[in-house]
């Protein structure tokens, strides 16, 4: 009995724990899209939220504790977004796949543009991201390699062009993040990556103004090339053109 008397006050304190960390969070989003990474403090969330700014060390030591778990719920979320496509078109080739993840990307980041600066935007003066953001950071990196797998081992991927130079880079690469996959696989696939995420910051951040109208549909035709220079050799046209 007096286990279960002892236990109901902690879950309580456990569960007002994980509501206030929450509207902590949630204030610091809502500041985060005002005034920018840069300008996050500590006393002006506690300030937003009516508490005394020593309650709120309680459960953010420092604006740089809040920032990383800011970051980690973002990685997350958009970690999240890449798997629910790759998980909807599970049926679907790995091209067809690809597409599918890299429409989720684009439309994550226009849903939630202050978050996607906020990892992938320029760099928060003073910050630097622990490792304890890593495994979230690594959630749609894993995705696409999950794809050139299952292309692998299947219908198989067309191996990119590498030049002589470059092939010990590519190894390492390779030895570091896929070894599974060919050196000019993965080599071709890290230039992929910062091309899909130049296009979806460019959009994201208003680049694109009186240059691409039809923004959607260049979209796709762009991460379709991003495919081909993989290996992906598939028909161009994605889960939304496939389907409509």
């Amino acid at each position: 009995m007096s286990t279960a008397h002892g236990s109901a006050p902690q879950g309580a304190r456990a569960r007002a724990r994980i509501e206030v960390t929450a509207a902590i969070k949630d204030q610091a989003r809502r500041q985060l899209a005002a005034e920018g990474a840069a300008k996050l403090s500590l006393r002006a969330v506690a300030r937003e939220l009516g508490m005394v700014s020593s309650a709120l060390y309680r459960y953010f030591p420092s604006r740089d504790d809040l920032l990383t778990a800011l970051i980690i719920d973002a990685y997350n979320s958009l970690g999240e977004s890449a798997e629910a496509a790759r998980d909807t078109f599970a049926d679907a080739g790995p091209g067809h796949r690809w597409v599918a993840v890299c429409e989720a990307l684009r439309g994550w980041a226009l849903a939630h543009p202050h978050e996607y600066a906020l990892i992938h935007g320029s760099p928060v003066p003073g910050y630097s991201a622990p490792e304890t953001t890593i495994p979230a950071a690594a959630r749609v990196g894993e995705v696409f390699f999950g794809i050139l797998r299952d292309a692998h081992r299947g219908l198989g991927l067309a191996k990119p062009s590498l030049p002589a130079e470059l092939r010990p880079e590519a190894e390492r690469m390779a030895a570091d993040f896929a070894p599974d996959l060919p050196p000019e696989t993965v080599a071709a696939f890290v230039a992929a990556w910062a091309q899909l995420y130049g296009l979806v910051g460019f959009e994201v951040f208003g680049q694109f103004q009186r240059v691409v109208e039809d923004r959607e549909r260049f979209f796709r035709h762009a991460v379709c090339r991003l495919a081909h220079g993989v290996g992906l050799v598939y028909p161009q046209t994605g889960p939304a053109a496939a389907g409509g």
